[in-house]
């Protein structure tokens, strides 16, 4: 009698255990142009793909793993050359990231997913719709990334000075670029460990993803044929593009403005973030 006790005690105390841990799983394909990324996912349900920043990571995403995943299926992607994916010399225009991620969209066979993009993957999202459209998509979540036309164009003084600061000691200026993205402090160890896997990209590929994308002229083209319903998050840095997209999509956008959080408010609000990504979700699914 006291084994049988013993025994079920012991299996509700690992029932517990496999609740409370948040099951995701990590994996990997190849690209047309055999290029392996990697990808973290987690949950089941409404197809929810999150896209990081320049040279961030697709862990950086994890309170969005955690939580969204309890309602969804959730991929948080490594772009090429970042995180766990391969690292070559090529492939690193907007264009071609875009294309990376409808292959993972339709390896994994995802039906209507919602896109998510931060930073340099809102523009990557635009090249996406650009090229593929939006018939397989449910909506978009853009998040505090720069967008314009060409009568908007900012002008990105002094980013040419930044770049060879980042070839002269490249371990500084991730340190200062990491601690930048947010308003809230984080502990040391989760720096170290962000500007660890920005080092990880490499330093002339780092740039030419940046000067790649701000080669962009103008994202009219694409925005234009955006018909799906989009989310726009942003901090006060972003306003401009806020704007933007609130005259070119109208009543198919909503803007939500984050005061008290850095460029990475997903990690700095994390609660008002996840809701507000929920809240958008369950109004395009059934």
């Amino acid at each position: 009698m006291k084994r049988n006790v013993l025994f079920i005690g012991l299996l509700i105390v690992c029932a517990i255990a496999a609740v409370a841990q948040t099951k995701q799983s990590s994996a990997f394909f190849s690209t047309s142009d055999s290029v392996k990324i990697h990808y973290i996912e987690a949950g089941s349900g409404q197809p929810v793909v999150l896209v990081p920043g320049w040279t961030m990571p697709a862990w950086i995403w994890q309170p969005q793993i955690d939580e969204l995943s309890k309602k969804y299926h959730v991929i948080a992607v490594d772009p090429r050359s970042q995180g766990e994916s391969d690292k070559p010399s090529f492939g690193h225009l907007p264009e071609t990231r875009a294309r990376d991620y409808k292959e993972l969209v339709d390896h994994l066979q995802l039906k209507r997913p919602v896109l998510v993009g931060w930073s340099m993957g809102c523009g990557e999202l635009m090249k996406y719709v650009e090229q593929f459209g939006t018939d397989n998509l449910a909506g978009l979540v853009l998040v505090d990334g720069l967008l314009w036309d060409k009568s908007n164009r900012p002008e990105f003084s002094g980013l040419s000075d930044w770049m060879n600061q980042l070839q002269q000691d490249r371990q500084k200026q991730a340190d200062e670029f990491v601690r930048s993205m947010f308003k809230k402090p984080q502990p040391e160890a989760y720096y170290k460990r962000l500007t660890d896997a920005a080092n990880q990209v490499p330093t002339d590929t780092a740039i030419v993803l940046l000067d790649n994308m701000l080669a962009v002229k103008d994202f009219s083209p694409a925005i234009a044929k955006v018909n799906r319903p989009v989310l726009y998050v942003y901090e006060a840095h972003t306003q401009s593009t806020a704007d933007l997209i609130k005259a070119k999509l109208g009543d198919n956008a909503r803007v939500e403005k984050f005061d008290d959080a850095g460029h990475a408010l997903f990690v700095d609000d994390a609660a008002r973030f996840n809701q507000l990504v929920e809240q958008f979700v369950d109004r395009l699914t059934p």
